[in-house]
C-alpha cells in the first residue's frame, strides 16, 4: 500500500510518532499491528506501527529508521514500539497482529529463540506483554498488515534507502 493511501499519514508521523486525540481515560481494548523491514537483510532498517481501537480508530502510529539489521531484529522492535505506545494510553487488553510468523510463534512458545542477538528483544518483549490484562498474539499476512508496512517502508524511504 503506497504511503498516499492512508489519508493520516503525514511526513511527520514517519519520523515521528503521531497520536490521535489522546482519550480522556484509559483505552480498555486495542489492536497492534507492528512491522519491521530491512533492505538486503541484514541492510538499512525501519520498524512501522499502528495501535487502532477494535473500531478501527486510530489511536497512534509510528515510524522510525532505526539502521543496519535484520529484519527479524527490526520487527522486534517494532512491537517493542507499539507495546511502549499501547501502554502509555492504558490499553488492557491488546491483540497483537504482526506478519512475521518468526516474531509470533516465539512469543507463543512454539519455537525457541536460537538467535543470540534476539533474546534480549524476546525478553523484553515478554516482559512488557505483562504488563496487560489480556494478550492475543496473531499472525497474519502479509496483505493484512499494510499499513504497518507503509509505515516502515516510507521511514526507509525517506531515510534514503
Amino acid at each position: 500500500m503506497p504511503p498516499s493511501a492512508l489519508p493520516w499519514l503525514t511526513k511527520s508521523c514517519i519520523s515521528s510518532s503521531c497520536v490521535a486525540d489522546s482519550p480522556a481515560e484509559a483505552v480498555d481494548s486495542a489492536i497492534l499491528w507492528s512491522d519491521g523491514a530491512s533492505r538486503n537483510n541484514p541492510g538499512p532498517a525501519a520498524i512501522g506501527v499502528v495501535l487502532k481501537r477494535p473500531t478501527g480508530e486510530l489511536l497512534a502510529s509510528d515510524a522510525e529508521y532505526i539502521g543496519k539489521t535484520t529484519n527479524n531484529v527490526a520487527e522486534y522492535r517494532a512491537l517493542l514500539r507499539g507495546l511502549e505506545r499501547a501502554r502509555a494510553l492504558g490499553v488492557r487488553n491488546l491483540e497483537v497482529r504482526a506478519d512475521s510468523e518468526l516474531l509470533i510463534r516465539q512469543l507463543q512458545g512454539q519455537y525457541r529463540v536460537k538467535n543470540a542477538a534476539l533474546k534480549p528483544l524476546w525478553e523484553e518483549a515478554k516482559e512488557r506483554l505483562s504488563h496487560f490484562a489480556s494478550v492475543r498474539l496473531k499472525h497474519v499476512r502479509r496483505e493484512l498488515n499494510t499499513e504497518a508496512d507503509a509505515l516502515a517502508n516510507a521511514a526507509l524511504d525517506q531515510a534514503g534507502f
